[in-house]
């Protein structure tokens, strides 16, 4: 049913994507699914990183250290823009588009005040892109 997963993490919240990269790698080895871990920044200094080259190392790290948990292959990607706040939804759904993904799992967090006025990225994407989302809190 699914051919490729991809899986987008924040790097400064490792902590909150555990349910979804375990739904991931479930859901990848029942289907014989490739993997994909995506993150985004930008290409200067921001809390993670000093710059988008060290970034990648880490997401390439974090990546093969959750495949050997989950007993998976995660092939990361990082995407790099000049403002991840504005531009993160638009690019991961060109990028979801541009490697043919079909299903998209993603971490989700407790609602707060802010959801109300502005949707969740989990929720801006399964609400705007025609492949299937799954939200995982």
């Amino acid at each position: 049913m699914y051919r490729k997963i991809v899986v987008p993490v924040a790097l400064a919240h490792t902590e909150l994507v555990g349910k979804a990269l375990a739904t991931a790698a479930d859901l990848a080895r029942h289907y014989d699914a490739t993997l994909h871990m995506v993150g985004v920044t930008s290409p200067a200094a921001d809390e993670v990183s000093h710059n988008a080259e060290e970034f990648d190392q880490k997401l390439q790290q974090f990546a093969k250290a959750q495949g050997d948990t989950h007993g998976v292959t995660f092939n990361a990607h990082t995407i790099v823009t000049n403002d991840p706040a504005t531009e993160l939804d638009h690019r991961l759904d060109e990028y979801i588009h541009e490697i043919g993904a079909d299903l998209v799992v993603m971490a989700s967090h407790i609602p707060g005040f802010r959801d109300y006025v502005f949707s969740s990225n989990a929720g801006y994407l399964a609400s705007h892109t025609d492949i299937s989302v799954f939200v995982v809190r």
